[in-house]
């Protein structure tokens, strides 16, 4: 059973829960069983090896949150496929990038998202078959086509638990993605530490997580915790705003909600206006960026429910260090999670005492087997069974850890990395624009966000501001523009040259 399909899907239909309802799409009206589940990606791992993607060849998922995603998901895994779910909040140039990196055969890709991929496909070099969830596209098959390849549903494909199962994709100080493997046990791995220990999930919770597949934040609470243990899951496809995720919380009635400070924050504003809904709450859970207090306070007020703030990343699939039920002190993350270690250590890599600040380092089953094709990356974060976080934390007299920063200048918005370098450079290919530098600023709500100090080429157009907000959205992405945009006649640098970040986060 080392296939981790074998366990999160088959085992449920063997175990009597093949009529249990896996997942229920929002407005739609679709859902699928686990045993409906089990076929359907039997026959998925059955039509990608008809249509010749081999094992070990990466599939890119461009794929929004839908009845489709497990199931393709769930389908490469049984087939020994590579699925590579990709962000789907990106810009055209970064999926050029990413598709060229990860050399994917085969493209996923919902109807929604064709717009923006689609003109980088024809000189892909890799790419052999391109697939649509929905309409007809030129040069691509429908997914209705596709899973007509299958003749019958396939039995998983005889992985060893070392086995890599599936890539995500995360970026790193310089911006540039990088491919993050994960093997078949690390997705039990984190089921049976944090999902099992810290979040408790039960066969009778329904899920719902603002965190979209994609993300490995969202990877856990959506498909492999509630798998675990044959719970059910709500699917919401759209943008999470604060008044939609609070209607669906009032209409799909979950037990366990899963979502990032941000959000939270924001739903909080609208709930203290508007009202909080009726539903059945049990849990609450945050990660991807540090939770303000006052944030967590106010949630709790309005909903009588705590949430459960923790750290996790990419390399390490999902939160390793959290507040727990009946132990919840907001300002701090909480203590490690049953199955990690963890340390502080100084810039020299020794270990740091109580009250000191220092970058977490942390041990666990569920680490990442490194970086495509970026060895020296992999061997700065990944030393033995240490994984380097890139966080600077500190261990308080009670045990708990409080997060102090980055190590680098990258920052968090709404829960997903941001290089000041990536923004930098977006802003600058603007024909308006000499030069700029992009620092954390936080907003009312204490949470960061990219604010830029740019100096004007030559005359300096009325609306510039507006215009590069618009601008970065299109280029890189839309949660990474910047929130204040702050001309200058210049910027601080060294003497060899170098932009003095440090000077301009001093005046924000």
């Amino acid at each position: 059973m080392a296939n981790a399909a074998s366990y999160f899907v088959d085992r449920h239909v063997t175990e009597g829960r093949g009529a249990k309802l896996a997942f229920r799409e929002v407005g739609t009206g679709r859902s699928l069983t686990y045993g409906a589940l089990a076929d359907a990606s039997g026959r998925a791992g059955a039509a990608f090896l008809a249509a010749d993607i081999r094992p070990e060849e990466r599939v890119a998922m461009l794929v929004l949150d839908q009845i489709e995603f497990p199931i393709l998901f769930w389908g490469a895994l049984k087939a020994g496929v590579i699925p590579v779910p990709l962000n789907t909040l990106l810009a055209t140039p970064v999926y050029d990038a990413i598709l060229r990196d990860s050399r994917a055969t085969m493209l996923i890709v919902s109807e929604a998202l064709w717009k923006v991929v689609a003109p980088v496909l024809a000189d892909n070099p890799f790419l052999r078959r391109v697939v649509v969830i929905g309409g007809a596209r030129d040069g691509a098959e429908t997914y209705d086509s596709f899973m007509t390849r299958a003749d019958g549903p396939i039995d998983p494909f005889e992985a060893k638990d070392d086995e890599t199962a599936f890539w995500l994709y995360s970026s790193g100080s310089t911006g540039q993605p990088k491919g993050v493997s994960h093997i078949h046990s690390a997705l039990r791995a984190t089921a049976d530490t944090y999902g099992a220990q810290v979040l408790q999930v039960r066969e009778d919770d329904v899920v719902f997580s603002a965190a979209k597949f994609f993300f490995a934040y969202g990877l856990g609470n959506a498909m492999t915790f509630p798998m675990s243990v044959g719970a059910t899951v709500v699917i919401f496809g759209g943008r999470p705003t604060p008044d939609v995720m609070v209607q669906v919380i009032a209409d799909a009635q979950p037990t366990v909600f899963c979502g990032v400070p941000t959000l939270y924050a924001a739903m909080v504003a609208h709930m203290e206006a508007e009202g909080t809904p009726d539903a059945p709450l049990r849990r609450c859970i945050s990660a991807g960026e540090a939770l303000p207090e006052d944030v967590g306070t106010r949630w709790e007020k309005l909903t009588g429910v705590p949430i459960l703030d923790g750290v996790g990343s990419t390399e390490m699939l999902h939160i390793f260090l959290s507040n727990a039920p009946d132990d919840v002190v907001y300002g701090t993350s909480g203590v490690p999670v049953p199955g990690y270690d963890v340390r502080l250590v100084d810039e020299h890599g020794a270990d740091v005492g109580t009250g000191e600040v220092g970058e977490l380092l942390v041990n666990g089953a569920s680490a990442a087997g490194g970086y495509w094709n970026q060895r020296d990356k992999t061997r700065e974060t990944f030393e033995g069974v240490w994984t380097r976080t890139g966080d600077k934390y500190e261990r308080r007299a009670d045990g708990r850890y409080v997060y102090c920063g980055r190590t680098d200048d990258m920052f968090k918005v709404s829960g997903i990395w941001v290089s000041p370098f990536e923004v930098e450079q977006a802003i600058t290919s603007h024909a308006s624009v000499l030069e700029c530098a992009v620092v954390a600023m936080k907003d009312a709500d204490g949470l960061d966000k990219p604010k830029a100090f740019v100096v004007p080429h030559g005359v300096r157009p009325d609306g510039l501001e507006e215009m590069l907000k618009d601008h970065v959205k299109d280029r890189v992405g839309k949660w990474k523009y910047p929130r204040w945009v702050e001309c200058v006649d210049s910027l601080p640098k060294t003497a060899t040259g170098k932009i003095q970040r440090f000077k301009l986060r001093e005046d924000v």
